[in-house]
Protein backbone atom coordinates (compact mmCIF):
# COMPACT_ATOMS: atom_id res chain seq x y z
CA UNK A 1 0.00 0.00 0.00
CA UNK A 2 2.96 2.33 0.54
CA UNK A 3 3.73 2.11 -3.18
CA UNK A 4 0.17 3.14 -4.08
CA UNK A 5 0.21 6.09 -1.68
CA UNK A 6 3.64 7.27 -2.84
CA UNK A 7 2.46 7.06 -6.47
CA UNK A 8 -0.59 9.19 -5.66
CA UNK A 9 1.64 11.78 -3.95
CA UNK A 10 3.92 11.96 -6.98
CA UNK A 11 0.89 12.41 -9.28
CA UNK A 12 -0.40 15.26 -7.10
CA UNK A 13 3.02 16.97 -7.10
CA UNK A 14 3.29 16.63 -10.87
CA UNK A 15 -0.20 18.11 -11.29
CA UNK A 16 0.75 21.17 -9.28
CA UNK A 17 4.15 21.67 -10.90
CA UNK A 18 3.08 21.19 -14.49
CA UNK A 19 -0.51 22.42 -14.20
CA UNK A 20 0.58 25.86 -13.05
CA UNK A 21 3.11 26.17 -15.87
CA UNK A 22 0.49 26.61 -18.59
CA UNK A 23 2.22 24.00 -20.78
CA UNK A 24 0.64 21.00 -22.45
CA UNK A 25 2.14 18.75 -19.76
CA UNK A 26 -0.63 19.37 -17.22
CA UNK A 27 -2.22 16.46 -15.39
CA UNK A 28 -4.81 15.71 -18.08
CA UNK A 29 -2.62 16.78 -21.05
CA UNK A 30 -5.72 17.14 -23.20
CA UNK A 31 -6.95 13.65 -22.50
CA UNK A 32 -6.97 10.80 -19.99
CA UNK A 33 -4.77 11.43 -16.96
CA UNK A 34 -2.74 9.11 -14.72
CA UNK A 35 -5.24 6.50 -13.53
CA UNK A 36 -4.07 6.53 -9.91
CA UNK A 37 -4.58 10.27 -9.66
CA UNK A 38 -8.34 9.66 -9.41
CA UNK A 39 -8.69 5.95 -8.65
CA UNK A 40 -7.43 3.66 -5.92
CA UNK A 41 -7.59 -0.03 -6.68
CA UNK A 42 -7.59 -1.15 -3.04
CA UNK A 43 -8.62 1.69 -0.70
CA UNK A 44 -11.21 3.50 -2.82
CA UNK A 45 -14.04 5.42 -1.17
CA UNK A 46 -16.34 4.75 -4.12
CA UNK A 47 -16.85 1.04 -4.66
CA UNK A 48 -18.51 1.43 -8.06
CA UNK A 49 -15.76 3.42 -9.75
CA UNK A 50 -12.86 2.94 -7.30
CA UNK A 51 -12.60 6.70 -6.81
CA UNK A 52 -10.37 8.37 -4.26
CA UNK A 53 -13.40 10.20 -2.86
CA UNK A 54 -17.07 9.36 -2.49
CA UNK A 55 -18.25 10.67 -5.87
CA UNK A 56 -17.04 12.33 -9.05
CA UNK A 57 -17.18 16.00 -7.99
CA UNK A 58 -15.66 15.19 -4.60
CA UNK A 59 -12.79 13.49 -6.43
CA UNK A 60 -12.29 16.39 -8.84
CA UNK A 61 -12.72 19.23 -6.37
CA UNK A 62 -12.87 17.86 -2.84
CA UNK A 63 -10.18 17.98 -0.21
CA UNK A 64 -7.04 15.90 0.07
CA UNK A 65 -6.36 14.20 -3.26
CA UNK A 66 -8.31 16.59 -5.51
CA UNK A 67 -6.91 19.13 -7.96
CA UNK A 68 -9.70 21.55 -8.83
CA UNK A 69 -10.80 22.54 -5.35
CA UNK A 70 -7.46 23.35 -3.74
CA UNK A 71 -7.81 26.49 -1.65
CA UNK A 72 -5.63 28.88 -3.60
CA UNK A 73 -6.49 30.99 -6.57
CA UNK A 74 -5.03 30.22 -9.95
CA UNK A 75 -4.74 27.81 -12.84
CA UNK A 76 -7.31 25.00 -12.89
CA UNK A 77 -9.01 25.69 -9.52
CA UNK A 78 -12.76 26.21 -9.82
CA UNK A 79 -14.29 25.52 -6.42
CA UNK A 80 -13.80 27.46 -3.19
CA UNK A 81 -15.19 25.83 -0.05
CA UNK A 82 -17.04 27.55 2.78
CA UNK A 83 -14.01 27.13 5.03
CA UNK A 84 -12.02 29.46 2.76
CA UNK A 85 -14.75 32.12 2.55
CA UNK A 86 -15.22 33.99 5.83
CA UNK A 87 -18.32 36.20 5.96
CA UNK A 88 -18.05 39.05 3.47
CA UNK A 89 -15.28 37.44 1.43
CA UNK A 90 -15.58 36.09 -2.08
CA UNK A 91 -14.63 32.85 -3.84
CA UNK A 92 -10.95 32.80 -4.69
CA UNK A 93 -10.98 32.04 -8.40
CA UNK A 94 -11.58 34.29 -11.40
CA UNK A 95 -11.95 31.87 -14.27
CA UNK A 96 -14.17 32.62 -17.30
CA UNK A 97 -16.50 29.83 -16.16
CA UNK A 98 -16.71 31.13 -12.61
CA UNK A 99 -16.13 29.57 -9.19
CA UNK A 100 -18.66 27.07 -7.82
CA UNK A 101 -18.09 28.69 -4.44
CA UNK A 102 -20.72 31.29 -5.37
CA UNK A 103 -23.33 28.58 -4.76
CA UNK A 104 -22.59 28.98 -1.05
CA UNK A 105 -23.29 32.73 -1.02
CA UNK A 106 -26.85 33.86 -0.19
CA UNK A 107 -27.61 37.61 -0.02
CA UNK A 108 -30.46 39.48 1.67
CA UNK A 109 -31.11 43.23 1.49
CA UNK A 110 -33.88 45.82 1.61
CA UNK A 111 -33.82 47.72 -1.69
CA UNK A 112 -36.53 50.17 -0.64
CA UNK A 113 -39.18 50.40 2.04
CA UNK A 114 -39.21 47.53 4.53
CA UNK A 115 -39.55 44.46 2.30
CA UNK A 116 -36.41 42.34 2.13
CA UNK A 117 -35.21 40.56 -0.99
CA UNK A 118 -33.17 37.37 -0.89
CA UNK A 119 -30.92 35.96 -3.60
CA UNK A 120 -30.37 32.30 -2.77
CA UNK A 121 -26.97 30.78 -3.34
CA UNK A 122 -28.38 27.93 -5.42
CA UNK A 123 -29.46 30.47 -8.07
CA UNK A 124 -25.83 31.38 -8.75
CA UNK A 125 -24.95 28.44 -10.94
CA UNK A 126 -24.97 24.76 -11.75
CA UNK A 127 -25.58 22.93 -8.48
CA UNK A 128 -22.98 20.16 -8.63
CA UNK A 129 -23.51 17.47 -6.00
CA UNK A 130 -20.51 16.47 -3.86
CA UNK A 131 -20.97 14.32 -0.79
CA UNK A 132 -17.51 15.16 0.58
CA UNK A 133 -17.76 18.95 0.23
CA UNK A 134 -20.12 20.72 2.67
CA UNK A 135 -22.89 22.72 0.99
CA UNK A 136 -22.72 21.25 -2.49
CA UNK A 137 -26.11 19.60 -2.79
CA UNK A 138 -28.85 19.20 -5.38
CA UNK A 139 -30.71 22.34 -6.51
CA UNK A 140 -33.70 22.62 -4.14
CA UNK A 141 -35.90 24.11 -6.88
CA UNK A 142 -34.76 22.51 -10.15
CA UNK A 143 -34.33 19.04 -8.69
CA UNK A 144 -36.52 17.11 -11.12
CA UNK A 145 -35.40 18.54 -14.45
CA UNK A 146 -33.00 21.34 -15.42
CA UNK A 147 -34.36 24.80 -16.27
CA UNK A 148 -35.53 24.56 -19.85
CA UNK A 149 -36.38 20.88 -19.85
CA UNK A 150 -34.00 18.16 -20.86
CA UNK A 151 -33.31 14.68 -19.56
CA UNK A 152 -30.42 15.47 -17.22
CA UNK A 153 -31.00 14.24 -13.66
CA UNK A 154 -30.07 17.19 -11.35
CA UNK A 155 -29.60 14.77 -8.47
CA UNK A 156 -26.56 13.38 -10.28
CA UNK A 157 -25.12 16.64 -11.63
CA UNK A 158 -21.34 16.44 -11.34
CA UNK A 159 -18.18 17.55 -13.09
CA UNK A 160 -18.34 14.62 -15.48
CA UNK A 161 -21.91 15.41 -16.50
CA UNK A 162 -20.33 17.95 -18.87
CA UNK A 163 -16.64 16.99 -18.88
CA UNK A 164 -15.31 13.64 -20.04
CA UNK A 165 -13.00 12.56 -17.23
CA UNK A 166 -11.20 10.23 -19.63
CA UNK A 167 -10.95 12.86 -22.38
CA UNK A 168 -11.14 10.57 -25.37
CA UNK A 169 -12.72 13.16 -27.70
CA UNK A 170 -10.04 14.72 -29.87
CA UNK A 171 -9.40 17.19 -32.68
CA UNK A 172 -7.38 15.61 -35.50
CA UNK A 173 -4.91 17.47 -37.70
CA UNK A 174 -7.61 17.60 -40.40
CA UNK A 175 -9.94 19.43 -38.01
CA UNK A 176 -12.21 16.42 -37.72
CA UNK A 177 -13.54 15.48 -34.27
CA UNK A 178 -13.21 11.83 -33.29
CA UNK A 179 -13.23 9.51 -30.28
CA UNK A 180 -10.33 7.38 -31.51
CA UNK A 181 -7.45 7.64 -33.92
CA UNK A 182 -4.31 9.75 -33.69
CA UNK A 183 -2.88 10.07 -30.16
CA UNK A 184 -3.60 13.22 -28.17
CA UNK A 185 -0.34 15.18 -27.77
CA UNK A 186 -1.71 17.96 -25.57
CA UNK A 187 -4.52 20.33 -24.77
CA UNK A 188 -6.58 22.04 -27.44
CA UNK A 189 -7.98 24.56 -24.94
CA UNK A 190 -5.45 27.38 -25.08
CA UNK A 191 -4.23 30.17 -27.29
CA UNK A 192 -0.75 28.62 -27.04
CA UNK A 193 -1.86 25.03 -27.66
CA UNK A 194 0.29 23.26 -30.21
CA UNK A 195 -1.45 22.55 -33.50
CA UNK A 196 -1.56 18.80 -34.19
CA UNK A 197 0.57 17.60 -37.09
CA UNK A 198 -0.42 14.74 -39.35
CA UNK A 199 -0.87 11.64 -37.21
CA UNK A 200 -1.50 13.70 -34.07
CA UNK A 201 -4.49 15.14 -32.22
CA UNK A 202 -5.22 17.59 -29.42
CA UNK A 203 -7.94 17.45 -26.82
CA UNK A 204 -11.32 19.13 -27.09
CA UNK A 205 -11.82 22.39 -25.17
CA UNK A 206 -11.83 21.64 -21.44
CA UNK A 207 -12.38 17.90 -22.08
CA UNK A 208 -16.03 18.70 -22.71
CA UNK A 209 -18.29 15.94 -23.92
CA UNK A 210 -19.45 15.87 -27.51
CA UNK A 211 -20.36 13.56 -30.41
CA UNK A 212 -19.47 10.00 -29.55
CA UNK A 213 -18.67 10.70 -25.92
CA UNK A 214 -20.72 8.48 -23.64
CA UNK A 215 -23.15 10.02 -21.17
CA UNK A 216 -21.70 11.09 -17.83
CA UNK A 217 -23.40 11.42 -14.46
CA UNK A 218 -27.02 12.37 -15.00
CA UNK A 219 -27.33 10.41 -18.22
CA UNK A 220 -27.06 13.14 -20.88
CA UNK A 221 -25.40 12.50 -24.26
CA UNK A 222 -24.05 15.51 -26.14
CA UNK A 223 -24.27 15.70 -29.91
CA UNK A 224 -22.79 19.18 -30.44
CA UNK A 225 -19.11 20.14 -30.29
CA UNK A 226 -18.07 23.09 -28.11
CA UNK A 227 -15.46 25.08 -30.07
CA UNK A 228 -13.47 27.60 -28.01
CA UNK A 229 -10.02 28.58 -26.77
CA UNK A 230 -8.80 30.69 -23.85
CA UNK A 231 -5.48 32.06 -22.65
CA UNK A 232 -3.42 29.62 -20.56
CA UNK A 233 -3.38 32.30 -17.82
CA UNK A 234 -7.16 32.22 -17.65
CA UNK A 235 -7.59 32.29 -13.87
CA UNK A 236 -6.67 35.91 -13.26
CA UNK A 237 -8.02 39.32 -12.31
CA UNK A 238 -9.14 41.38 -15.30
CA UNK A 239 -8.29 44.78 -13.82
CA UNK A 240 -6.55 46.22 -16.88
CA UNK A 241 -7.48 43.84 -19.68
CA UNK A 242 -9.82 40.97 -20.32
CA UNK A 243 -8.66 37.36 -20.46
CA UNK A 244 -8.08 36.30 -24.05
CA UNK A 245 -10.86 34.02 -25.26
CA UNK A 246 -12.80 33.13 -28.37
CA UNK A 247 -15.97 31.11 -28.86
CA UNK A 248 -16.78 29.36 -32.13
CA UNK A 249 -19.44 27.04 -33.48
CA UNK A 250 -21.71 24.89 -31.37
CA UNK A 251 -21.70 26.65 -28.00
CA UNK A 252 -25.45 27.26 -27.60
CA UNK A 253 -26.33 23.95 -29.26
CA UNK A 254 -24.08 22.25 -26.72
CA UNK A 255 -25.82 24.00 -23.78
CA UNK A 256 -29.21 23.11 -25.26
CA UNK A 257 -28.43 19.43 -24.72
CA UNK A 258 -29.57 19.93 -21.12
CA UNK A 259 -31.69 23.06 -21.66
CA UNK A 260 -33.50 22.45 -24.98
CA UNK A 261 -36.41 24.83 -24.34
CA UNK A 262 -33.97 27.73 -24.06
CA UNK A 263 -33.17 27.24 -27.74
CA UNK A 264 -36.68 26.51 -28.95
CA UNK A 265 -38.40 29.46 -30.62
CA UNK A 266 -41.79 28.03 -29.65
CA UNK A 267 -41.04 27.60 -25.94
CA UNK A 268 -42.18 30.05 -23.25
CA UNK A 269 -38.65 29.74 -21.83
CA UNK A 270 -37.19 31.19 -24.99
CA UNK A 271 -37.38 34.88 -24.10
CA UNK A 272 -34.16 36.22 -25.63
CA UNK A 273 -32.82 35.32 -29.09
CA UNK A 274 -30.11 32.69 -28.71
CA UNK A 275 -27.77 31.31 -31.33
CA UNK A 276 -28.87 34.16 -33.59
CA UNK A 277 -26.57 36.25 -35.75
CA UNK A 278 -26.03 39.92 -34.92
CA UNK A 279 -27.89 42.44 -37.01
CA UNK A 280 -25.79 45.24 -38.48
CA UNK A 281 -27.15 47.54 -35.78
CA UNK A 282 -26.22 45.19 -32.94
CA UNK A 283 -22.74 44.60 -34.38
CA UNK A 284 -22.18 48.36 -34.70
CA UNK A 285 -23.40 48.89 -31.12
CA UNK A 286 -21.09 46.19 -29.81
CA UNK A 287 -18.08 47.61 -31.61
CA UNK A 288 -18.68 51.21 -30.53
CA UNK A 289 -19.84 50.70 -26.96
CA UNK A 290 -17.14 50.80 -24.29
CA UNK A 291 -19.23 51.95 -21.34
CA UNK A 292 -22.06 54.31 -20.41
CA UNK A 293 -21.45 57.50 -22.37
CA UNK A 294 -18.11 56.20 -23.64
CA UNK A 295 -17.09 55.21 -27.14
CA UNK A 296 -13.74 54.20 -28.53
CA UNK A 297 -11.91 51.48 -30.37
CA UNK A 298 -13.83 48.22 -30.84
CA UNK A 299 -13.30 45.94 -27.87
CA UNK A 300 -14.30 42.35 -27.18
CA UNK A 301 -15.78 42.33 -23.68
CA UNK A 302 -15.35 39.19 -21.57
CA UNK A 303 -18.45 40.18 -19.58
CA UNK A 304 -20.52 40.17 -22.79
CA UNK A 305 -18.78 37.75 -25.17
CA UNK A 306 -20.17 36.51 -28.46
CA UNK A 307 -19.51 33.44 -30.60
CA UNK A 308 -18.62 33.22 -34.26
CA UNK A 309 -20.73 30.26 -35.25
CA UNK A 310 -18.93 29.61 -38.52
CA UNK A 311 -15.59 28.92 -36.80
CA UNK A 312 -14.45 25.40 -35.99
CA UNK A 313 -10.78 25.76 -36.91
CA UNK A 314 -8.39 25.83 -33.94
CA UNK A 315 -5.95 28.24 -35.61
CA UNK A 316 -8.72 30.76 -36.36
CA UNK A 317 -10.04 30.55 -32.81
CA UNK A 318 -6.53 31.18 -31.44
CA UNK A 319 -6.08 34.19 -33.72
CA UNK A 320 -9.44 35.62 -32.66
CA UNK A 321 -8.71 35.15 -28.96
CA UNK A 322 -5.41 36.98 -29.31
CA UNK A 323 -7.12 39.97 -30.98
CA UNK A 324 -8.99 41.76 -28.18
CA UNK A 325 -9.89 44.65 -30.50
CA UNK A 326 -11.57 42.45 -33.11
CA UNK A 327 -14.84 43.64 -34.58
CA UNK A 328 -18.14 41.90 -34.08
CA UNK A 329 -19.99 41.38 -37.34
CA UNK A 330 -23.11 39.78 -38.74
CA UNK A 331 -21.34 36.40 -38.44
CA UNK A 332 -21.18 36.93 -34.66
CA UNK A 333 -23.88 35.27 -32.59
CA UNK A 334 -25.42 35.82 -29.22
CA UNK A 335 -25.01 32.62 -27.24
CA UNK A 336 -25.88 31.27 -23.81
CA UNK A 337 -22.48 32.32 -22.46
CA UNK A 338 -22.97 35.89 -23.66
CA UNK A 339 -24.98 36.43 -20.50
CA UNK A 340 -24.18 33.44 -18.27
CA UNK A 341 -21.07 31.85 -16.83
CA UNK A 342 -20.66 28.12 -17.31
CA UNK A 343 -20.02 27.10 -13.69
CA UNK A 344 -21.38 29.80 -11.39
CA UNK A 345 -21.30 33.55 -10.92
CA UNK A 346 -21.69 36.14 -8.19
CA UNK A 347 -25.16 37.07 -9.44
CA UNK A 348 -28.55 35.41 -9.64
CA UNK A 349 -29.15 33.03 -12.55
CA UNK A 350 -25.38 32.81 -13.03
CA UNK A 351 -25.22 35.99 -15.12
CA UNK A 352 -21.83 37.49 -15.94
CA UNK A 353 -22.89 40.93 -14.69
CA UNK A 354 -25.66 42.19 -12.44
CA UNK A 355 -28.71 42.28 -14.69
CA UNK A 356 -31.38 41.85 -12.03
CA UNK A 357 -32.70 44.68 -9.90
CA UNK A 358 -29.64 46.92 -9.89
CA UNK A 359 -29.34 49.97 -12.07
CA UNK A 360 -25.58 50.37 -11.86
CA UNK A 361 -22.48 48.22 -12.09
CA UNK A 362 -20.35 51.11 -10.86
CA UNK A 363 -21.47 54.04 -8.70
CA UNK A 364 -19.25 57.11 -8.23
CA UNK A 365 -16.40 55.09 -9.80
CA UNK A 366 -16.79 52.47 -7.06
CA UNK A 367 -18.05 48.94 -7.00
CA UNK A 368 -21.14 48.85 -4.77
CA UNK A 369 -20.88 47.11 -1.41
CA UNK A 370 -22.16 47.28 2.14
CA UNK A 371 -18.73 48.62 3.16
CA UNK A 372 -18.37 51.04 0.22
CA UNK A 373 -18.09 54.78 0.59
CA UNK A 374 -20.93 57.19 -0.21
CA UNK A 375 -24.01 56.09 -2.11
CA UNK A 376 -22.29 52.93 -3.37
CA UNK A 377 -23.01 51.50 0.09
CA UNK A 378 -26.77 51.91 -0.27
CA UNK A 379 -28.69 48.66 0.02
CA UNK A 380 -30.27 48.87 -3.43
CA UNK A 381 -26.80 48.99 -5.00
CA UNK A 382 -24.88 46.74 -2.60
CA UNK A 383 -27.56 44.02 -2.58
CA UNK A 384 -26.06 42.45 0.53
CA UNK A 385 -22.57 42.13 -0.94
CA UNK A 386 -19.31 43.61 0.29
CA UNK A 387 -17.10 45.49 -2.15
CA UNK A 388 -14.77 42.48 -2.23
CA UNK A 389 -17.63 40.23 -3.32
CA UNK A 390 -18.82 42.64 -6.00
CA UNK A 391 -15.32 43.06 -7.40
CA UNK A 392 -14.72 39.32 -7.47
CA UNK A 393 -18.01 38.74 -9.29
CA UNK A 394 -16.62 40.93 -12.08
CA UNK A 395 -13.23 39.17 -11.98
CA UNK A 396 -11.62 42.28 -10.52
CA UNK A 397 -9.21 42.60 -7.60
CA UNK A 398 -8.92 46.39 -7.32
CA UNK A 399 -11.39 49.27 -7.09
CA UNK A 400 -10.85 50.10 -10.75
CA UNK A 401 -13.97 49.95 -12.89
CA UNK A 402 -12.05 49.49 -16.13
CA UNK A 403 -13.16 49.95 -18.82
CA UNK A 404 -16.46 51.36 -17.66
CA UNK A 405 -17.91 54.74 -16.71
CA UNK A 406 -18.09 56.21 -13.20
CA UNK A 407 -21.83 55.49 -13.33
CA UNK A 408 -21.95 52.33 -15.40
CA UNK A 409 -25.29 50.78 -16.28
CA UNK A 410 -26.13 47.21 -17.25
CA UNK A 411 -23.98 45.55 -19.88
CA UNK A 412 -27.08 44.63 -21.84
CA UNK A 413 -26.16 47.97 -23.39
CA UNK A 414 -23.11 46.43 -25.04
CA UNK A 415 -25.50 45.15 -27.73
CA UNK A 416 -28.57 47.33 -27.22
CA UNK A 417 -27.04 50.74 -26.37
CA UNK A 418 -30.08 52.13 -24.52
CA UNK A 419 -28.18 54.19 -21.93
Amino acid sequence: MKIVKISMLLVAVMAVIFGLSGTSFAFHSGGVAECMGCHNIHDAKSTSSLLNNTDTTSTCAGGGTSCHGEQSAGSYHILTTAASMPSGSAPLNKTPGGDFGWLLKTYTWIPRGTTAETEEGHTHGHNVVAADIPGFVVDPVNNATPPGGGSMDPNQLSCNSCHDQHGQLRRLSTGAIAMTGAPIIGSGSYTNSTAPAAGQAVGIYRLLRGPGSEAGDGGTTFTATFNAVVASTYNRAEDTAGTAMAFGAGVSDWCATCHPDMLSATSAKHTHPTNQGFSTTVADNYNAYIGSGLTGNPAFDTLAPYANDNITDLAVLKADANNAARDASTTSRVMCLSCHRAHASGFGFMTRSNMLGNEFIAVESLFPGTDAAGIASQAKYAQGRTVAETKAAYNRSTAATWPYASYQRSLCNKCHAKD
